[in-house]
């Protein structure tokens, strides 16, 4: 599957965002935290991703993020492209787009979906609702998931060739789960 580099990269801000929330949290690391707990938390996701135009963040802003927040965490919950496309329209209509040609802080020409001086929750609705537009269009919605580890929430888009992929992280939740199949392989061997 071909992924222009700016819809690879509304997806990673996307998957970013829907794991900001607390129901994300691994059970083992304490109570659920969210990664979006205050304004400052808001302008470092917005520096980790580079987002452009953002200028003043207030509490406001911090409460539409959120709800954007909440209205992905949906699309990756929908069970079946009719409903994920339906929360995808939503989302992005409500933004208000404006396709526009841009290129900007040394990137080459691509489409920002949002209108000039949108705030940062339009911003995300309207280019991560078109990272995921492109997705459904694909017929590729399977590839929106979940972490299949039974202690982890974290949302992920798999881009592997054969749609195999099963762990938010191989690194992680990949290989503590095959560690853990090992080690009982073993204990039932001995035992």
């Amino acid at each position: 599957m071909l992924i222009p580099h700016d819809t690879r990269i509304a997806l990673e801000t996307v998957v970013d965002l829907v794991n900001t929330a607390p129901e994300s949290e691994r059970p083992e690391a304490g109570s659920p935290v969210d990664g979006l707990a205050d304004i400052e938390a808001l302008y470092a996701f917005a520096g980790r991703h580079r987002v452009s135009g953002v200028n003043r963040l207030d509490d406001k802003d911090l409460r539409a993020v959120r709800a954007v927040r909440a209205r992905f965490a949906d699309v990756f919950a929908a069970a079946d492209a009719q409903v994920a496309a339906s929360l995808v329209n939503a989302l992005v209509a409500a933004a208000g787009t404006t396709p526009q040609l841009s290129n900007h802080d040394g990137y080459d020409w691509h489409v920002h979906y949002f209108a000039p001086d949108a705030s940062l929750a339009d911003h995300l609705a309207a280019d991560c609702g078109m990272a995921l537009a492109f997705i459904i269009v694909a017929g590729e919605t399977e590839r929106l998931r979940r972490c299949e580890a039974p202690d982890c929430r974290h949302a992920f888009v798999d881009l592997s060739r054969n749609r195999s992929r099963r762990y938010c992280s191989s690194r992680t939740c990949g290989n503590r789960l095959h560690v853990a199949a090992y080690r009982a392989r073993r204990r039932e061997a001995a035992g």
